[in-house]
């Protein structure tokens, strides 16, 4: 017996070596793989650039595991990447023309904007640039019209109707549920919490919004305008229906009529006036030479990002408290890329570049705490502004010495918020009470059974109220202002990029290269010696092993011409509720801004495949 047992524990023992040795050749094997991408080659044709999946400041990682169970579709682009492909291809030889695939397209003003003028350049060098969609709505087309040729299918049209839209509000709903919605707040513009008080929007935040819409709007039409004069923007957008009836209901005739587009065509005549462009791929019948976007980036854009004396470090997403992946700005993930970058002793000036709508009022300070030091060691610290850098994201801008904003940025949202909810209602409502025993007012506090005291509610009241306090003195001290003065252009409300630079919220118009080129003159850095160095986190290995599984093929894909006016009700409830466990779940103290929409926008194929349901009711317990 003693003998059967010793073999079978020498058994188990090999057993248990060779799986060790199984997982550490996989990781190993893995890990090479991972690291060892071979350059992909770029022959002559037409850049394919498929914009389906949007483009955001910086894409959210990809997990491997949930690739490959089909929980997500192809994740959206790197602004920097498609810019920094769109500068190189106009003097790249073996780049023909440009084409653009805006079906399904999504992305933030700011966004249009920087890629359109690059698009511009492209055109500029004389390379033709040409937009294919079956449908086009209005940041589509707004990214269109900077294309020399617009084609759309003949099933399909343009479809304008400029900023605007419903929020959802909660209170009653709440009240059904018994869950009480604790708010302490300060700023009458602060509209963050009003989903969860109100049925409706408050005179304060419609009038902010309305403003708001209207900058925008005013912006992206002339934008439209400058980029293509005979687009005939007002017609389609004050008449729709009257431009329609005298096309005779054809909405693609109706687009050509207005001047709206240049081609109506199907995707084989698209394909076609492509290879007339880029040469005709005989291995595909009907097919053009093309570079797909991609591969593009990865074999000429990336490997030219050296270790320049400029530091470039992203805030995107919400800012959050902690380490979070890429896509979200967790504050110490940012300060540790920050440091680590200034302890190399190479950077010489910074530029942080923001999109975020704020949250996390702790993470947003130690953020800037980041900036001050680098300032402390002479290195001149910049803030590039994206689609939004307001409330936190603001708060992290205050640590720059200069500050650049596009005039569709949306910015400000000088305010602070804390909500906490509590259930002594719906504990009632199934004959649930809750009692307990104290040694202070503050035991057991916040007491999300019982109901939140008077005490506890006003120490968190006066959390807030001091936070904001220091909200405005540090916006006072970097602008060059009163905290009376800040609090007169704060109280939460919100500002385009325009309103802000007349208010001094900004400094200057401009996007990247015009905070690069300030931050290389701040630094008294030769012409020649501006290169860039991206301070990133590293992703995850299941991020890179995500990488490899994505299948980012350039194959065409036709959506619905009138998905663009549809709302999705899956993509529209998977937004709402993750609004609200962003505020209900979030830090007690939030400066977040609410009326600057979600922190990234993407498309409804990036959008998780989870029910709303199922979200619903993991929000409600």
């Amino acid at each position: 017996m003693r003998v059967a047992k010793a073999i079978w524990g020498l058994l188990v023992g090999v057993k248990d070596a060779l799986v060790l040795l199984f997982m550490l050749i996989f990781f190993l094997g893995l890990y090479a793989l991972l690291s060892a991408r071979p350059t992909p080659s770029v022959s002559d044709g037409v850049l394919v650039m498929n914009l389906r999946s949007g483009v955001v400041e910086q894409p959210a990682e990809q997990d491997a595991f949930a690739l490959a169970g089909g929980s997500s579709g192809p994740g959206p682009l790197a602004l920097r990447d498609v810019r920094a492909a769109l500068l190189k291809a106009k003097s790249d030889d073996r780049v023909k023309a440009v084409a653009l695939d805006l079906d399904g397209f999504s992305a933030g003003q700011t966004v249009v904007a920087d890629i359109g003028e690059a698009l511009d350049e492209v055109r500029r060098s004389g390379k033709p640039v040409l937009a294919y969609a079956t449908g086009y709505a209005d940041r589509g087309y707004q990214l269109a019209a900077h294309s020399s040729e617009i084609w759309v299918n003949p099933m399909g049209g343009v479809q304008l109707s400029g900023p605007g839209g419903n929020n959802l509000y909660f209170a009653g709903l709440l009240e059904k549920l018994g869950v009480t919605a604790n708010v302490f707040k300060v700023g009458k513009f602060k509209s963050a919490v009003e989903p969860f008080t109100r049925s409706d929007m408050s005179p304060e935040a419609r009038e902010n919004a309305q403003a708001l819409a209207g900058a925008l709007f005013e912006t992206w039409r002339d934008d439209i305008r400058k980029s293509r004069p005979k687009a005939n923007v007002d017609l389609a957008l004050k008449q729709p229906v009257q431009l329609v009836q005298a096309s005779g209901g054809d909405f693609a005739a109706a687009s050509k009529r207005a001047g709206l587009v240049d081609t109506v065509g199907d995707r084989r005549a698209f394909d076609k006036r492509l290879a007339d462009l880029g040469g005709v791929d005989e291995k595909l019948a009907g097919g053009y030479k093309r570079i797909r976007l991609d591969r593009y980036i990865a074999a000429e854009v990336r490997p030219d990002r050296g270790t320049g004396p400029i530091g470039v470090v992203t805030v995107a997403g919400n800012i959050v408290d902690g380490k979070a992946p890429l896509g979200t700005a967790g504050g110490d993930s940012i300060v540790e890329t920050i440091e680590k970058g200034l302890r190399s002793g190479k950077i010489k000036a910074l530029v942080v570049r923001i999109d975020s709508p704020g949250g996390s009022a702790l993470a947003s300070e130690r953020i800037r705490q980041a900036l001050l030091a680098a300032r402390e060691q002479k290195i001149p610290v910049v803030a590039s502004m994206g689609n939004v850098a307001a409330s936190g994201g603001y708060w992290v801008a205050s640590g720059a010495q200069y500050v650049f904003a596009e005039p569709s940025t949306i910015t400000g949202s000088i305010g602070v918020f804390g909500i906490l909810p509590s259930f002594q209602g719906s504990l009632s409502k199934l004959g649930i009470n809750a009692d307990g025993v104290a040694t202070t007012p503050l035991s057991g506090q916040p007491d999300l059974f019982k109901g939140i005291s008077p005490e506890a509610g006003q120490l968190i009241q006066l959390g807030v109220e001091s936070t904001y306090g220091k909200f405005l003195n540090i916006v006072g001290e970097a602008r060059r202002k009163t905290p009376q003065q800040v609090d007169a252009i704060g109280q939460g409300r919100v500002w385009s990029g325009g309103q802000a630079r007349q208010i001094g919220l900004i400094d200057q118009f401009g996007g990247m290269d015009e905070a690069v080129a300030k931050a290389a003159e701040m630094a008294g850095l030769d012409a020649d010696n501006r290169g860039l160095t991206y301070l990133d986190r590293k992703g995850s290995w299941r991020a890179e092993l995500a990488g490899l599984l994505r299948n980012d093929d350039d194959e065409a894909s036709e959506n619905d011409p009138f998905a663009s006016i549809r709302a999705n009700p899956n993509a529209l409830a998977a937004s709402v509720l993750q609004e609200a466990e962003l505020l209900l779940g979030g830090p007690t103290i939030q400066a977040r801004c609410l009326a600057c929409g979600p922190a990234d926008v993407r498309p409804v194929s990036a959008v998780p495949r989870q029910g709303w349901l199922a979200r619903l009711l993991a929000l409600l317990s």
